[in-house]
């Protein structure tokens, strides 16, 4: 009875200490993967960083060598490019062409999207593979011929011509993340539906749109946020009328040199309502990008 005792109370402190270092060991692995996270997040945050510290800084300052990290902070950078050009107007036009690009891109991409999942044929995956291989087309490569069809149809320098070449650029990134949304959707829920009389409509905004919203809304989100951050078709299609925030930014270059305080505050100013609205939206969009990973 002694030896048996014994023996399991030997047991019992070797799973214990089995139990000890494997909590250690699980413990050290979400401290090392939490110190790698943090440290990419602030090398990839940095030059942010960096840019709204020079934003508060004399252009003397900003490109003294070494750079200064502690300085009387100046919003001379902000009145003298607020008195140049008219931020609020760049600003509305990014929002205007944005949310038009976005809105555009869901109102094709949604039913062609639905056609491919549930209704495919032999060159549905043919014609995604193209949609997606335009992406590798440089822009320059295009430039031309957009150029002159925008000037005969009076689209140059208009929100117009650039919603549609926004909606162009974006769509077969749309087309391909709502159609694999779409395809952790159940067929048997649409077809119940149809069973009960359900048209195609009726299917599409009953049935479809209310299973897959997350995923839209962070196809929306996504085709916003590459909508505001397209600079090579607002430099090249504008000029003042319907020019957005990009354009704004690269106004402040000059043939006399970069003015590094006035660029930083003009960046700032422009990065300024898509980083917060993603700081908002980022619960949103992290749930979309996973939505149907678990089943």
């Amino acid at each position: 009875m002694m030896s048996t005792s014994t023996s399991n109370s030997v047991a019992a402190a070797s799973a214990a200490v089995s139990a000890s270092r494997a909590r250690r060991s699980v413990i050290n692995k979400k401290l090392v993967l939490t110190l790698v996270a943090w440290t990419i997040a602030l090398v990839m945050f940095f030059p942010i960083f960096w840019m709204i510290l020079t934003s508060f800084k004399t252009e003397a300052e900003a490109i003294a060598t070494p750079p200064s990290l502690f300085f009387t902070p100046s919003i001379e950078g902000y009145i003298e490019i607020q008195a140049r050009a008219d931020y609020f107007k760049y600003a509305l036009n990014s929002v205007v062409i944005s949310l038009g690009a976005t809105l555009l891109a869901l109102l094709i991409a949604i039913p062609s999207a639905y056609s491919m999942a549930f209704l495919p044929t032999k060159r549905t995956q043919g014609t995604l593979l193209w949609m997606l291989s335009t992406k590798m087309l440089p822009s320059v490569g295009v430039l031309l011929p957009v150029y002159l069809i925008f000037r005969d149809l009076g689209l140059l320098d208009s929100r117009t011509g650039l919603i549609i070449i926004y909606m162009l650029m974006n769509l077969p990134i749309v087309v391909w993340m709502l159609y694999t949304f779409f395809k952790d959707i159940p067929k048997d829920i649409l077809e119940a539906g149809r069973m009960d009389g359900a048209s195609t409509l009726q299917e599409i905004f009953h049935l479809l749109l209310p299973l897959t919203l997350p995923g839209i809304a962070s196809t929306g989100l996504l085709c916003v946020i590459l909508s505001w951050n397209e600079a090579f078709w607002s430099l090249n299609l504008t000029t003042s009328n319907a020019a957005p925030l990009t354009a704004y930014i690269a106004s402040f270059s000059s043939p006399e040199g970069l003015f590094w305080a006035k660029l930083s505050a003009a960046s700032t100013l422009a990065i300024a309502p898509i980083l917060i609205f993603g700081w908002m939206t980022q619960k949103q969009m992290v749930r979309g990008l996973t939505f149907g990973a678990v089943k």
